[in-house]
């Protein structure tokens, strides 16, 4: 695959919102910086994992997470680079809030010659009382 200088963050969410489980979800981009990414999810019905409570399903959350954090190494690398997730710990800290948004931030602290190092964490508007921690390969 060609290398891309010009990897924009946004365009790429907005472009994968249309299609796959990012379009499912409604995934969309919020901000980055030089090795992170924020992404989020707006509430949604479709979402919920448990009816009578309101709680956003863990799955949406997973798929934001792995999203952020995998943004995050192609910022930091500056261009898209096809990859697979080989490890990702998901430690859910609490439910999320129902009908708030969430949002993830990933960020990649270390890129070997063959493995990146990510970690992040989800919050619902508050990130001192996040939802969810992530670390992974």
């Amino acid at each position: 695959m060609p290398v891309d200088t010009a990897f924009d963050p946004e365009r790429f969410v907005s472009t994968l919102a249309s299609r796959a489980h990012g379009g499912l979800i409604g995934l969309r981009y919020v901000d980055h910086g030089e090795d992170w990414a924020e992404l989020a999810i707006d509430y949604s019905e479709k979402l919920i994992g448990d009816a009578a409570t309101g709680v956003l399903a863990s799955g949406p959350i997973l798929a934001l997470m792995d999203m952020a954090t995998s943004m995050s190494i192609w910022i930091k690398q500056k261009r898209f680079r096809a990859q697979a997730t080989l490890d990702l710990r998901v430690d859910y800290l609490r439910p999320a809030t129902p009908g708030k948004a969430v949002i993830g931030r990933g960020e990649c602290y270390r890129i070997t010659r063959s493995v990146a190092f990510i970690r992040g964490q989800a919050h619902d508007g508050d990130p001192a009382d996040p939802v969810a921690h992530v670390a992974g390969t």
